[in-house]
Parts: structure tokens; C-alpha cells; sequence
């Protein structure tokens, strides 16, 4: 446990940007998920789907949560599945 003021502020910040962290990575995932499972059923509203998966994708990425490779990897994904 730290004894100097600002090492635990320091403390409660991390603790604090980590719950923030996995709350977003946690939304991505769900939307990342969604979009999957609507271009699988080939569902009337799959591009909308996508759509919001992106803007999750870009989202995270602004915050830092995603390097820049990765997000581009992943909206790849899911472009190639929207139109292959």
C-alpha cells in the first residue's frame, strides 16, 4: 500500500480508468458480437449492425483502448463478412 498522498490518488485513478477500460471493452465485445450473429443470419438489419460495431470500434480506439492496427484488423473482419 502506498504512504505518499499522490501515489494513492494514483491508486484510486487506476482503479478507476480500469472499471472505465472494461466497461467500454465490454460494450465493444457485445456489439462486435451482435454484428457477428446478424451477418450468420444473414438478418435484414446486418448492415445497420455493422455499422454501430464500427463506430464502437472507432470509439474505443479514439480513447485508447484499441491501438489503430487493431481496430482497422477488425473493421476489415467485419466489412469482408458485410460484403463477401
Amino acid at each position: 500500500m502506498p504512504n505518499i498522498k499522490s501515489a494513492k490518488k494514483r491508486v484510486k485513478v487506476a482503479a478507476a480508468k480500469t472499471l472505465q477500460n472494461k466497461m467500454i471493452n465490454s460494450e465493444l465485445k457485445t456489439e462486435i458480437k451482435k454484428a457477428n450473429a446478424a451477418l450468420e443470419a444473414n438478418a435484414p438489419d446486418k448492415a445497420e449492425a455493422v455499422k454501430v460495431a464500427v463506430k464502437k470500434i472507432d470509439q474505443a480506439t479514439a480513447k485508447g483502448i484499441l491501438h489503430k492496427n487493431t481496430a482497422a484488423r477488425k473493421k476489415s473482419a467485419l466489412d469482408k463478412k458485410l460484403n463477401g
